[in-house]
């Protein structure tokens, strides 16, 4: 078990590299292995999640090498996946899984998908229910929970379908499966979600029509390969965009960060907070906006929260927790049930760790209202439990930067999962932090 150690005080500066987006290089490897010809990937993120994607592609068939800094990948075409010898382990990743259901539903060979113990307990029913009616056929344990077995040779036809809540994943499942049914799918969206699948779906040759809220895709369609230049992860930045807010004597610049608009909520709400946050040479890289993102230390207050707000930044909110706790008021949110089905109940995780350093919480179904200690006030130290979620232990970790004694953190092996060489930025930066092996 890895465990993180943390002296209490510092600041953040400098140059920061943050590390390959992994929603989208997750989707960077699935399209280009299902696409005809030779794709080039940079940027691509080696962490433990993306690389499963990787591995699960490898073993139906997909050959990838290395190019400098560049990942080649010799795509089979839509049709050219083969039956893989062994079940499919994607290990932690919940967008793995989801995504890779709706491919393996249109394929002609059975798959097994299997995770780790966390992947299991995560809800998988809300893409088995739109597969099945588009006439797949999945088996589920119970609750519609992983492992899931997919048999293959299944007729596929459209469906207009609306999510019961707003999910890139979901909404990206039902897309993906949509290549291969007979006629026209729908999707529906009950909200704003994440649009990277339908950015590089287009990327990569494939017509998706867009009328209001709801998206189209004709099956039948063959995907061409291409060039795709993943931008830094904002979900990795905003760890380091809280901590150069809440220390004093902060300022740091990260360069390239993907700002999509469906995914920059972190930004807003902590703009919103009064952070001091500027984008610099707003571009477009492989059809995705990105910026270099400059952040100074700033005094910052308590805000309202509303679900219209929380797709929009779902991945960031244990490090907004933690920029709420040291704000001048109140901050409470809502309509976050999402929260509560992650990687851990990041809800109760969070304020379980925040109560843990003296911070006053209160926790609802669907969110939590947390009472900032104010401007030059401080946490106390402390150990916490993480609960295997790597961005539970990212968060806290920049906590320590307004602590008045050391804290730890368990668990913290999956930071890996989304942020490989977290530990050696961070104590670059100015984080005073180390980690050892401790027995679990």
């Amino acid at each position: 078990m890895r465990r993180f150690h943390l002296q209490p005080g510092g600041a953040l500066r400098g140059e920061l590299r943050v590390p390959g987006d992994k929603s989208i290089s997750h989707r960077a490897v699935m399209l280009s292995a299902i696409a005809d010809g030779r794709s080039r990937i940079t940027g691509f993120l080696e962490s433990a999640d993306c690389l499963a994607t990787l591995h699960a592609f490898q073993a139906m068939g997909v050959m990838f090498e290395r190019d400098g800094d560049a990942l080649i990948v010799d795509g089979l075409g839509r049709d050219g996946l083969q039956a893989p010898r062994a079940p499919l382990d994607l290990g932690n990743s919940g967008t793995s899984m989801r995504l890779m259901s709706g491919l393996m539903a249109g394929q002609r060979f059975d798959s097994r998908l299997v995770g780790d113990a966390s992947l299991s307990r995560r809800p998988m029913a809300r893409v088995i229910e739109p597969l099945t009616l588009m006439g797949a056929r999945i088996d589920g344990q119970e609750g519609g929970r992983a492992p899931l077995e997919i048999h293959g040779g299944q007729v596929l036809n459209g469906i207009d379908y609306t999510p019961p809540v707003a999910s890139a994943q979901i909404k990206s499942c039902v897309l993906l499966a949509g290549l291969y049914v007979q006629g026209t799918t729908r999707v529906t969206e009950p909200g704003i979600s994440r649009d990277h699948t339908e950015r590089m779906l287009s990327a990569f040759g494939v017509r998706i029509e867009r009328q209001a809220h709801t998206l189209s895709i004709t099956g039948g369609q063959a995907l061409q390969a291409g060039d795709v230049a993943v931008p830094a992860d904002l979900s990795s930045a905003a760890f380091f965009m809280v901590g150069a807010s809440i220390a004093e004597s902060s300022a740091i610049m990260m360069p390239g960060v993907g700002i999509n608009p469906t995914r920059r909520g972190v930004i807003d709400i902590l703009s919103r907070m009064g952070a001091d946050i500027r984008l610099h040479d707003e571009r477009i890289q492989a059809g995705e906006p990105v910026a270099d993102i400059e952040v100074r230390s700033a005094s910052l207050k308590g805000i309202d929260i509303g679900g219209d707000e929380v797709e929009l930044a779902i991945d960031e909110f244990p490090a907004i927790f933690i920029a709420a706790a040291c704000a001048e008021g109140t901050t409470r949110l809502t309509g976050a049930a999402e929260l509560r089905v992650k990687e851990s109940d990041r809800i109760a995780v969070m304020a379980d760790g925040l109560s843990q350093l003296g911070v006053e919480v209160s926790v609802a179904d669907d969110g939590l209202t947390i009472v900032g200690r104010g401007a030059g006030a401080v946490f106390g130290g402390g150990r916490i439990a993480s609960h295997d979620d790597h961005r539970i232990a990212m968060a806290f970790a920049m906590a320590a930067l307004r602590a008045h004694a050391p804290i730890e953190i368990d668990d913290c092996d999956f930071v890996d999962t989304s942020f490989p060489g977290f530990l050696a930025l961070a104590a670059g930066a100015g984080l005073q932090i180390e980690a050892s092996e401790v027995s679990s």
